[in-house]
């Protein structure tokens, strides 16, 4: 190489991943000319993953970059589905509800946030019984931890996890349901640019789908990497590209045109709605608009109408071979080279670096000669067709709109007051009680937009305002900047004539109506509040024989109160249980209950015992399997008309005596019960042995002390007495150690026992 010569171009590779990732991008630009560099030396990256934050200020023009900073409004699940929602409602204010515009925004499902949306969920679960629910990690890809819910209530109260309406009709193809994987570019946010891949494919899952069958991730699930793992399957990952699947659905009567153009809105649509974050935070970042590009694969599922759902948007979409070659991995491969050959082109990557500042029509029109394979979606020749979503388009957007049609942009007030003293003008916004003190600039400014004056009037304003003193591009940028602060905080509204009348109220979840009773139990009151709906009902029907509505005046209060994390039990002065599931409050409430009805010389032993006038049958439970356990319990119960309650005390004096403190157990069976004999003790395990002897003394020992409670103010430990009482019951009683889920074997086991005798058992 001679001195003069210029270097080749190079390319940093980065983030976790396989080759498989890379192998396309590199050997596109190696063809061409480039050689590998690293995190120093590059004029175009690509990482998998996200960079450090360093590395955005150093984009530009000639160092381009393949992620664009606050990406994660879009791919992360949770921050997708608050952009959207944030869209839909802003539309809906500006619009109304029953609207053409905010009408179009019903393409995502409902989704819950975990742990802060736990009691909307409760809540809306309880009010349609017949949704379906499925859970995912908010930032988390090749479908770990995604699972169809039988029950909502039970998501994790933790963060980073997602509760999502489940679609439960979807189209599918042979049976199989699927999901459309499509590849859209944000090839910069300022001006915006949104193109559509026309190729992608239809990602099936591995198994027959059906309704019933919610356990089985190989029916309800098509992750690839997932039904990878199906070795039943004939055919485990099977991907059928755009123009097969178009086919077949021309072949099958339908309109294949009609579909994808929905998809195509509802891709401009979702990246629409998080341009704004992506646009503060590249600021924030220091990041260059014209150097920064995003690749997202879409997952869209096809309902049994042909109503496209977006799931997720997928950060540095997968792009090694999934399939294998007989089952679709020859066009897959194809298609993703095509890709990003086609997209390194569209960027511009293999061409001189722009010297503009500006990007105008000549620049998109060459873009879109380059685009290949990428259909272009915004800007479109008709600016309005998204206006009403866009609201206040960025000063570029605004220009480069202009330029490819008339484009006529107005606003006008909304939920402001104007306050005049003088020749002074302030601005009072009601919703968010903000306050602007306006210069003589602004003022003009708000005069002209809040009566509808179009943009390029206001600008003509301006000039004449400022005596031909300040040039047309300054004017522009100081118009900009003000509206923005004051689209950002809700004073305007597009002015178009088919905005509705200002639609304030508000779709958010209201707060439940507290609901409120008297819980008596061992000769104490306590006032109980809790949320009306699914929680109240919880309590009323599971605590019913306690709850005295005209009872006497309380001794103290608790509380069920909705919380960041679930639920929380309080009393006046104190947090008593926190994180709590709707399944988790009544056990919280009887276990606090229990708590204060220890007395001086017994043990307060939180069992299960199933009872009859003869005496008691002591059942300790594993809190893990409780709920298979209380099953197995009232259907035994019920075959052999026992009584099923919870909690005991157990005298020190004489241990081999209960008396049941009597707490109800849901649909169970009540019936108040007195003082008898202790006649067995069994224990339901998760992991039982499978020795047929009886367990020692000791393992139930071991398995009673985490239930027994001496004092309510030392409640991890024992005295020696206490201690003493409870190894006796253990030595005294009829013992075993049983599956939580053998109705047959507690059967039996209870034919043995004094409570029911051979000649009471139930046949």
């Amino acid at each position: 190489m001679s001195a003069h010569s210029t270097p080749p171009p190079r390319f940093w590779l980065s983030g976790k991943r396989h080759a498989e990732q890379d192998v396309f991008f590199r050997q596109t630009l190696e063809a061409k000319g480039w050689q590998q560099g690293d995190e120093a030396q590059w004029q175009a990256a690509w990482v998998t993953g996200m960079p450090p934050r360093a590395a955005f200020k150093a984009t530009s023009p000639s160092r381009m970059m393949n992620h664009i900073p606050g990406n994660a409004a879009l791919t992360v699940k949770s921050r997708l589905h608050a952009v959207l929602r944030a869209l839909r409602e802003r539309t809906r204010r500006h619009y109304g509800e029953p609207h053409p515009n905010t009408e179009r925004l019903n393409f995502f499902p409902r989704a819950y946030e975990m742990p802060h949306d736990y009691p909307a969920l409760v809540e809306d679960a309880a009010a349609h019984p017949e949704k379906r629910w499925i859970l995912k990690p908010t930032n988390a890809s090749k479908g770990q931890g995604v699972q169809v819910l039988r029950d909502p209530t039970t998501a994790p109260l933790a963060p980073n996890w997602l509760v999502q309406e489940y679609v439960a009709n979807p189209h599918t193809i042979r049976g199989h349901k699927y999901v459309l994987r499509l590849y859209m570019l944000i090839a910069s946010i300022d001006p915006l640019r949104v193109y559509l891949y026309d190729q992608g494919f239809a990602k099936l899952a591995s198994a027959p789908w059906s309704p019933d069958d919610i356990d089985n991730p190989f029916s309800q699930l098509t992750n690839p990497d997932i039904n990878a793992l199906n070795v039943d399957a004939e055919i485990p990952v099977e991907f059928i590209d755009l123009d097969r699947y178009r086919h077949w659905l021309r072949e099958q009567g339908h309109d294949d045109k009609a579909l994808f153009s929905q998809l195509q809105d509802l891709a401009t649509l979702t990246a629409l709605s998080g341009i704004e974050a992506m646009r503060a935070r590249s600021r924030e970042d220091g990041a260059d608009p014209r150097g920064c590009y995003e690749l997202i694969g879409l997952d869209c599922l096809v309902d049994d109408q042909l109503k496209p759902w977006i799931l997720e948007c997928n950060l540095s979409p997968s792009l090694g071979t999934c399939a294998k070659p007989e089952h679709g991995g020859v066009v897959e491969e194809a298609v993703k080279t095509g890709l990003v050959q086609d997209m390194i082109a569209l960027t511009g990557l293999d061409q001189p670096p722009r010297d503009a500042t500006t990007f105008d029509a000549a620049a998109l029109a060459a873009e879109r000669e380059r685009a290949g394979g990428f259909v272009p979606l915004y800007p479109t020749q008709d600016a309005n067709r998204y206006l009403p979503f866009v609201g206040l388009p960025s000063l570029a957007d605004y220009r480069l709109a202009a330029e490819l049609a008339p484009l006529s942009l107005s606003f006008h007030g909304q939920d402001v007051s104007e306050l005049i003293d003088g020749e002074r003008l302030a601005l009072y916004h009601h919703p968010s009680g903000r306050y602007f003190q306006l210069n003589d600039s602004a003022a003009l400014i708000w005069l002209l937009v809040s009566e509808g004056a179009p943009i390029e009037t206001v600008l003509e304003q301006l000039q004449a305002a400022s005596g031909g003193q300040v040039d047309a591009d300054t004017l522009a940028g100081d118009l900009w900047s003000t509206l923005s602060l004051w689209w950002q905080h809700g004073l305007l509204a597009p002015g178009d004539h088919d905005t509705a009348e200002p639609d304030t109220a508000s779709p958010a979840r209201e707060h439940p109506a507290t609901w409120r009773s008297t819980l008596f139990f061992d000769q104490r009151r306590w006032s109980i509040s809790a949320p009306q709906g699914p929680v109240a009902e919880r309590i009323a029907d599971t605590l019913a024989p306690l709850l005295d509505a005209d009872g006497n005046a309380p001794d103290t209060s608790l509380h069920v109160l909705e919380s960041a994390n679930g639920y929380c039990l309080t009393s006046d002065s104190r947090v008593i249980r926190s994180r709590l599931h709707l399944d988790d409050i009544v056990p919280a409430i009887t276990q606090h209950c229990l708590s204060h009805a220890t007395r001086d010389g017994q043990l307060v032993l939180d069992v299960v015992l199933l009872s009859r006038p003869e005496g008691h049958a002591v059942c300790v439970v594993p809190i893990q399997q409780s709920a298979q356990a209380m099953g197995t319990l009232k259907a035994v119960a019920a075959q052999n008309g026992l009584a099923l309650t919870r909690g005991a005390r157990l005298s020190l004096a004489a241990p081999d005596t209960l008396e049941p403190l009597n707490l109800p157990l849901g649909d169970a069976g009540f019936l108040l019960q007195e003082r008898g004999p202790c006649v067995g003790l069994l224990w339901l395990d998760a992991d039982p042995s499978d020795s047929p002897e009886a367990p020692s003394s000791l393992e139930l020992l071991g398995a009673l002390l985490p239930a027994a409670l001496e004092t309510a103010e030392h409640p991890q430990g024992l005295s020696p007495d206490a201690l003493t009482a409870l190894q006796h019951m253990t030595q005294g009683a009829h013992c075993a150690r049983l599956a939580s889920t053998q109705i047959k074997a507690v059967g039996q086991w209870l034919d043995r026992t004094p409570l029911l005798p051979s000649s009471h058992a139930a046949v």
